[in-house]
């Protein structure tokens, strides 16, 4: 009952933030920044290592450029999530503007369902929402739920403010099941590790052995639904825009790991391109492969 009235009083806390405009929020990250990156050193040794591994190339200077960036970004990012409680359609709109989505709207305009398919870079929480309004049809963004539960029904319900029907990850199927009468559109953000059990196909990411999740490969070669990756651009600090880009038309003509690799090496171009808007303090590379694992080349 503590934890919970924890959770609740810091979620009152929260919704109380965002109460403010994010000019005076921003005032707030630069503030975090400070303290995350200079103070507590929030998970820099992870960061650090996350970045010496991906771009062994670059000199330390620049490495720690990189860094302080991505810090700068994190403290902008935890802030406009907070808004999240609060932010309107129009805001939404404004701040986070889709483009190229015409082939998409094609496909949910005639009734055909499509899979989206992103990554943990930019403010991935603003887009989850605007993929809701800017097409057709059902919206269902894969998520993998929060260890507290109080924080995790706040989290679900403002992430489906404007439409949204979340879906945890293992509740993929079932939902694919009870949604295909109509148009939807599911979605999915396919950068972070899979569990170590579940760890099935080996590549190389930035540089490094990573394991990938094939959700949303088997689910397209099983329904033959077209896949469209959004790709973020950060334009300036509270401003993105995102390119619906088809990655794959017809699924089920590909090779085994064909769309996995599509998706990785697309979201590995566009870090490498502008890496700080990336979520650098995720142990994204915690796994290793078992001795006598083949792991594939990139291209």
């Amino acid at each position: 009952m503590i934890k919970k009235g924890i959770s609740l009083m810091g979620i009152f806390f929260l919704s109380a933030l965002s109460l403010f405009p994010l000019p005076i929020l921003y005032l707030l990250a630069d503030g975090s920044y400070l303290l995350l990156y200079h103070v507590f050193g929030y998970r820099k040794t992870v960061v650090r290592e996350n970045l010496l591994k991906a771009f062994p190339w670059k000199t330390l200077p620049e490495i720690v450029e990189i860094e302080k960036r991505y810090y700068k970004y994190l403290a902008s990012l935890i802030f406009e999530v907070v808004k999240m409680t609060t932010i309107s359609k129009r805001a939404i709109r404004k701040r986070f503007v889709f483009k190229h989505t015409e082939l998409a709207e094609t496909y949910l305009k005639s009734g055909q369902s499509v899979l989206f398919c992103s990554a943990h870079y930019g403010n991935w929480e603003w887009g989850t929402i605007g993929i809701g309004l800017n097409f057709s049809g059902s919206h269902y963004p894969i998520y993998k739920p929060l260890s507290n539960p109080v924080f995790d029904i706040w989290f679900r319900k403002i992430r489906s403010r404007f439409g949204n029907h979340m879906v945890a990850m293992r509740q993929t199927m079932r939902a694919l099941t009870l949604s295909k009468n109509g148009p939807t559109s599911f979605s999915f953000g396919n950068d972070q590790a899979p569990a170590k059990d579940e760890s099935h196909y080996w590549t190389t990411f930035l540089n490094q052995p990573a394991a990938i999740q094939l959700g949303i490969e088997k689910i397209a070669k099983k329904t033959n639904r077209p896949i469209f990756y959004l790709k973020v651009k950060v334009l300036k600090r509270g401003y993105y825009e995102v390119d619906c880009v088809p990655l794959c038309l017809n699924p089920k003509k590909t090779e085994n790991f064909e769309i996995t690799e599509m998706h990785t090496r697309l979201l590995e171009g566009i870090i490498q391109q502008e890496p700080a808007y990336w979520l650098w303090s995720h142990r994204r590379w915690k796994h290793k492969p078992p001795p006598g694992t083949l792991v594939a080349q990139a291209n």
